[in-house]
């Protein structure tokens, strides 16, 4: 069975919905848990993806947190050798800064139900082809990051133009939260309270959002992570 590596920078932030993909494709998971200390390898070693989760710290903090540092290396370790990649959130970011594009504070933090907007391309993508050109997802992010240099911009929202993004043919970065499930969502609005406060957010509006939006994401969700499930079995 192929064997996926995870970076988990928190407890709170879980595979979600991806896991369950990973898990339907028979695919085995090795987590490397930042939150417990946990090292970064310095090579990907035999697994057959890799995939890095969202944290609250940035990608120019690592003087702070060099743990990033030795991410950033070995998602490049894992771009030289085409092995497939997928970005969450801080994950994204990090991807994105390991091809050499900018990661910055946005003008403002994205939390809650907004609107994404598949791009033309997307219809053509092995991941994101036949799904809803415009949807509600679900973001908790304040930095954002420009477009690398040879990747393909696949999804936008008002705040955030690059959303979702493409490099090669199985380097996805994802900048919102597509693989949440009810559970984390009611997680995040007590564990990052004083984060709501601070941006003026109501945990009752993206509580409410919930029925509403969660449902028809999630049906995404099931098949471009199914996608990219299988697209690890047939690069094997």
């Amino acid at each position: 069975m192929p064997e996926v590596l995870v970076l988990q920078h928190l407890s709170c932030e879980p595979l979600g919905t991806i896991e369950e993909a990973l898990r339907r494709a028979g695919h085995t998971v090795r987590f490397i848990r930042i939150q417990d200390g946990q090292r970064v390898p310095q090579d990907i070693g035999n697994s057959a993806a890799l995939i890095v989760m969202g944290g609250p710290m940035g990608v120019y903090e690592q003087e702070k947190y060099p743990f990033l540092t030795g991410e950033i290396q070995l998602i490049q370790h894992a771009l030289k050798r085409e092995i497939p990649i997928l970005g969450v959130c801080l994950g994204a970011q990090l991807l994105a800064s390991a091809l050499g594009a900018e990661v910055r504070s946005g003008a403002q933090q994205e939390i809650g139900w907004h609107l994404v907007t598949l791009t033309p391309e997307a219809a053509e993508d092995a991941l994101w082809h036949g799904m809803p050109t415009t949807f509600e997802g679900f973001h908790w992010h304040g930095d954002v990051f420009e477009k690398p240099d040879g990747a393909v911009i696949l999804a936008s929202s008002t705040l955030t133009p690059h959303q979702v993004f493409r490099f090669g043919t199985a380097a996805y970065g994802l900048q919102f939260h597509l693989e949440v499930t009810e559970a984390v969502v009611r997680d995040w609005t007590t564990t990052f309270a004083d984060e709501l406060t601070e941006s003026g957010v109501e945990p009752n509006v993206i509580l409410g959002g919930v029925s509403q939006h969660l449902t028809p994401m999630q049906k995404i969700a099931h098949t471009v992570f199914d996608r990219w499930a299988a697209l690890l079995e047939r690069r094997q």
